[in-house]
């Protein structure tokens, strides 16, 4: 047997007014049933909540106590259906975002502060993948919105361009690649050991270096899938590394930059991806937000 909400407003009541009487009229209803109704709440309770007598009325250390909650529970139930009716519209609720670890280097918390603005109510969770996790995940509603590199199955998922950027290739500091005065081109990095993605795990950058550089197999001395992996690691001169130019703020000791000649200038995409068949309310809106903030910068 459970107590109802209206034995909860009507404890609640009588607690405040400490009289039967005045805590009636205040519900609207007659003396008897209102004390009804606070006999059976402690009965569910199995605790004495109130102490009467000729003198009027008091709270126990379990009435106490009791109405902290009671008053908490009638809260939640009083804004629970304006709640649910701010999720579905999607104007409250929470959108859960995939990013890859590049894109927080400059591109993330942009994105972030837009949805902040625009959709204040709405919270969101963030988790780091790479975009083979980020794509699984969508598929398994484990998140709403990715932050991921192309392609994509256009069947199952909508995606918008959000951001492109050139790659640079990273060295040792006082290395001569630095020294060309020009953007490093293919032959300049012949017989360079290199650090390079990998072809599973970063399969994206891997293919787009490849396209762009022949790297002998020979010549790769690590395959990693972070980017900040491959930048200690060129800190401590195992080579070099193709990265995107966002990695450039990182400021880390002993690596330097320089750009690398590619058939396109900026070559480097990242994309907002989302499941078409989504039924977040909040993701719509989320994206909607960003539309207009895309249109108005």
């Amino acid at each position: 047997m459970a107590f109802t909400l209206e034995q909860l407003r009507g404890f609640v009541t009588v607690a405040e007014e400490l009289h039967f009487g005045r805590a009636a009229a205040r519900l609207q209803m007659t003396q008897p049933p209102l004390s009804r109704q606070i006999q059976k709440l402690e009965r569910v309770v199995g605790a004495q909540l109130l102490e009467r007598d000729n003198r009027g009325v008091a709270l126990t250390a379990a009435g106490a106590a009791f109405l902290v909650e009671a008053r908490r529970l009638l809260t939640l139930a009083d804004s629970a259906p304006e709640l649910a009716r701010r999720v579905s519209s999607g104007a409250s609720g929470v959108v859960r975002i995939g990013f890859t670890a590049a894109s927080a280097y400059g591109i993330l918390g942009g994105l972030l502060n837009d949805l902040s603005r625009e959709l204040p109510d709405v919270g969101v969770d963030l988790a780091e993948m790479v975009t083979r996790e980020q794509v699984a995940g969508l598929l398994k509603e484990e998140i709403d919105l990715g932050l991921a590199r192309p392609p994509f199955d256009e069947q199952a998922f909508g995606s918008r361009l959000l951001h492109r950027e050139a790659l640079l290739v990273a060295a040792p500091a006082g290395h001569r690649l630095l020294e060309l005065g020009r953007p490093a081109a293919a032959p300049d990095l012949a017989a360079e050991p290199v650090i390079m993605h990998s072809p599973t795990k970063a399969k994206y950058f891997y293919d787009l270096v490849a396209g762009v550089v022949p790297i002998a197999a020979e010549n790769t001395v690590h395959s990693v899938s972070q980017v900040l992996t491959m930048l200690w690691l060129v800190a401590a001169g195992r080579g070099v590394a193709f990265v995107p130019a966002c990695a450039a703020r990182l400021p880390i000791e002993g690596v330097a930059f320089v750009p690398l000649e590619t058939p396109v200038p900026e070559p480097v995409e990242l994309h907002l991806l989302w499941s078409r068949e989504s039924k977040n309310p909040a993701l719509w809106r989320a994206l909607a937000a960003l539309e207009r903030r895309a249109d108005n910068p």
